[in-house]
């Protein structure tokens, strides 16, 4: 392979870092575009004339041992890392007959819960937690991974912890600190998290990460592992704690619910969602977080299948740190970090919100 498609490559993602961009998109027939504050933008690249050209572009950073999975599924994510340190989530899959790939750039540094933003519960629940389940909820480019990445590097600078993460791909790499860690990716250590699951507890973990809960058998492994005593971390693709709870019954046969819902009632710690606005300074995104803390109250909701009350019981902040979508959203308008006509393209219940902020000046 000639060297033009590399230097373009190393062009495109060190070009990344520069502007500060999140993602970077190739797609056959187009000019590379990159993601930068939310909005994307072409560059000045030339249209990517076939396959074989952006196959060629990636040719360094696909695993070897992942080539032949890209050619038998279509699609195929790993994590990559470039000279300057810098590391990338990929996705490469196949539309119309041609390769597209989607790179997401991963920060080097592991964020701190101060950079991320978040509200200080964040740090109390994960201190505070020795075993049981904490869920980060949200949607697709939500931050779950960073906020993650910031858990699990607050437990390694705090305790003696044997730390196993599964993920796919691994995005963010740690140093072990007070804590021993190993990090299994999906597709390169293990088959599938299936796989990883099955043999985890045998490998004498006090503390889990799961990165995503895809299915049955992830979620069940997770609440099996938080219940015989370890601390389980994972993340879930929903929007709002009331939203993130029924998926994980969907997972289950109806048949199953009385029995998952006794095991939640007595494993979980949190469900912590997440929405990232854009802020008043175009360089930065806030987030707006829901927070449910489990309580006797929640246990209580949980147990006689009244997950209709689960709203009414976070709005109630019954507990220090629980907190709704809207109360973070008029903490957002109320600092002046975010505008207040973002706030409400993001609010669940417009009215509510409008209610809250009454009396505070907005922007």
């Amino acid at each position: 392979m000639s060297d033009e498609p590399k230097d373009a490559m190393h062009k495109l993602l060190t070009g990344m870092a520069q502007l500060e961009a999140s993602d970077l998109h190739l797609k056959v027939g187009y000019a590379p575009y990159f993601r930068v504050h939310g909005s994307l933008r072409a560059t000045k690249m030339a249209p990517l004339k076939d396959s074989a050209f952006l196959e060629a572009l990636l040719d360094d950073l696909v695993p070897d041992v992942r080539r032949k999975e890209f050619e038998e599924k279509g699609a195929l994510d790993f994590a990559a890392s470039i000279a300057t340190g810098d590391r990338f989530r990929v996705n490469m899959f196949r539309a119309t007959g041609e390769t597209h790939a989607s790179i997401r750039r991963v920060q080097s540094q592991i964020p701190s819960f101060d950079e991320l933003h978040l509200p200080q519960i964040y740090r109390e629940v994960v201190t505070k937690s020795f075993e049981g389940l904490i869920l980060i909820s949200g949607v697709t480019g939500s931050g779950k991974s960073s906020t993650l990445a910031a858990m699990l590097d607050t437990i390694n600078e705090t305790r003696g912890m044997h730390i196993i993460t599964i993920e796919d791909p691994v995005e963010f790499t740690f140093t072990s600190k007070k804590s021993i860690i190993s990090q299994r990716e999906v597709g390169i250590d293990v088959t599938d998290f299936e796989d990883a699951l099955r043999h985890v507890v045998r490998q004498d973990p006090d503390c889990i990460l799961i990165g995503e809960l895809r299915d049955r058998e992830t979620m069940m492994a997770a609440i099996q592992a938080a219940e015989t005593g370890h601390l389980v971390l994972g993340s879930l693709h929903c929007s709002d704690a009331t939203q993130s709870f029924s998926r994980i019954l969907e997972f289950f046969p109806r048949s199953e619910h009385a029995f998952i819902r006794s095991s939640l009632a007595n494993s979980l710690r949190a469900i912590m969602c997440q929405r990232l606005l854009a802020g008043i300074e175009s360089t930065k995104r806030f987030p707006a977080t829901e927070i449910l803390l489990n309580n006797s109250v929640v246990k209580d909701k949980i147990l006689r299948e009244k997950d209709n009350e689960l709203p009414g019981v976070i709005t109630g902040g019954q507990e220090a740190g629980m907190h709704s979508f809207t109360d973070s959203l008029c903490e957002l308008i109320q600092k002046e970090l975010v505008h207040y006509d973002t706030a409400m393209d993001h609010a669940p219940n417009r009215e509510a919100l409008a209610s809250a902020v009454k009396g505070i000046k907005t922007l």
